[in-house]
């Protein structure tokens, strides 16, 4: 593996003040200008939402919506979304509007680095060719250009953003080290890759292990439960073993901006080199179906309770796609609620991360409100603030999806 160098101790060059600028505020980009103004960079932030840029400035960050504002950074860096068109296939279309618009205003000597997350070759193959029409520029020669994937867990400690190792990669040796320079003010280690393309392929290879690991265990709790065996027994029994086992939990299904979509960017890059990626497309199919078995669960407890799903009044527990989080991007609990919909179920959820209603169908309520109204209540996301030992003792009847209500002792419970 490449050696990570410590950034205190890294022979990078120290500016007293750097002119960064950070284009895309939102999940990884915000946090990092936030990061750069700490260490006392002179940090512009830019972002074509009006909000977001707002937001910025309530934080003390100078930003706005025109990218003419990276004009005399000395790095500029892209946060954009990369997500999948309706094909799923891999949607560069605001990488590339942002790097048009950021291009006539750069300078020479300046740094452009890529953050988003995407298949191999696009720094190189996309990127570059976009930055050198537009600023007239060459890369790897008047201009540098790198790429650094972000590694940033939602939901986590922000501190963490920063201690966690930095991949970078330049297009030349020169662009890394400036890479180097950039990312060496803030974060605590750096891991120097040897290009970008082995780079981007890290950080798909850093999610496809887990949406793969997920899905596999997902396989193996639809299987225990036709067995009628308790999966988190055994992933905790298993987990004892102290080498060779990854211990993954079950769940509904995968949601957010990273899992449900980096291993599709992959995949649609392996085409290219005829290589079917078999392996990968599975674990997406295998992950995408959980959440009709989720539903599968719900009606299911319901008929062993001599009720029908038709007209029974359901309450979602969390509808974010993660723990600690109002994020309901890809979120399996809104396919869940779909198909429970389609089998004629009332629904309604509690989210205190989520205070609207993030589907047409579903109403928020108070927690102790939505109990008293519910038929069945259904743990889909596990937050810190709810008390689901409470929710179990409480509720009718509980199908916990998450297994958080193990040891609670109440006969009313029933699990993924």
């Amino acid at each position: 593996m490449p050696p990570a160098r410590n950034a205190a101790t890294a022979a990078v060059r120290r500016l007293a003040r750097m002119r960064t600028a950070v284009v895309g505020l939102g999940y990884v980009g915000l946090p990092l200008a936030r990061a750069f103004a700490a260490a006392g960079d002179e940090v512009t932030g830019v972002d074509i939402d009006p909000r977001r840029a707002q937001a910025a400035r309530a934080e003390g960050l100078a930003a706005g919506t025109d990218a003419a504002a990276v004009a005399g950074a000395d790095a500029v860096v892209l946060c954009l979304p990369t997500p999948l068109t309706a094909n799923r296939e891999p949607d560069l279309g605001a990488l590339a509007a942002g790097a048009r618009a950021v291009a006539p205003h750069l300078r020479r000597g300046s740094l452009v680095v890529l953050e988003s997350t995407s298949y191999p070759g696009t720094t190189r193959e996309r990127l570059v060719p976009l930055l050198e029409e537009g600023s007239g520029l060459r890369a790897g020669g008047d201009l540098h250009v790198a790429y650094s994937p972000e590694r940033i867990d939602p939901g986590r400690d922000e501190a963490e953003l920063l201690t966690t190792p930095k991949v970078v990669a330049g297009l030349t040796p020169a662009c890394l080290q400036r890479a180097e320079e950039l990312y060496g003010r803030v974060f605590e280690q750096l891991v120097p890759v040897s290009t970008p393309e082995a780079a981007e392929f890290t950080k798909l290879l850093e999610n496809i292990f887990r949406a793969v690991n997920i899905a596999l265990v997902n396989e193996l709790a639809v299987l225990a439960d036709r067995m009628g065996l308790d999966i988190w027994e055994v992933v905790e029994t298993a987990a004892t073993k102290p080498y060779g086992f990854t211990p993954f939990r079950p769940g509904p299904g995968m949601g957010g901006h990273c899992l449900p979509v980096d291993p599709f960017y992959l995949a649609w890059r392996a085409r290219e080199f005829g290589v079917p990626t078999e392996f990968i497309e599975l674990a997406g199919k295998v992950n995408q179906q959980m959440p009709d078995h989720c539903a599968q669960r719900v009606q299911r407890a319901l008929n062993d309770q001599g009720r029908a799903v038709r007209g029974a009044r359901v309450l979602l527990v969390g509808v974010s796609y993660k723990a600690g989080i109002g994020d309901v991007r890809e979120s399996p609990a809104l396919r869940i609620a779909e198909r429970l919909r389609a089998l004629g179920a009332e629904l309604a959820y509690h989210d205190p991360h989520v205070p609207e209603p993030p589907a047409p169908h579903l109403r928020a309520l108070r927690l102790d409100d939505g109990l008293d109204w519910a038929d069945v209540a259904v743990i889909v996301t596990a937050h810190p603030e709810v008390d689901h030992a409470d929710v179990a003792r409480r509720a009718r009847l509980t199908v916990d999806l998450r297994g958080v209500t193990r040891g609670a002792g109440v006969a009313s419970v029933v699990r993924l």
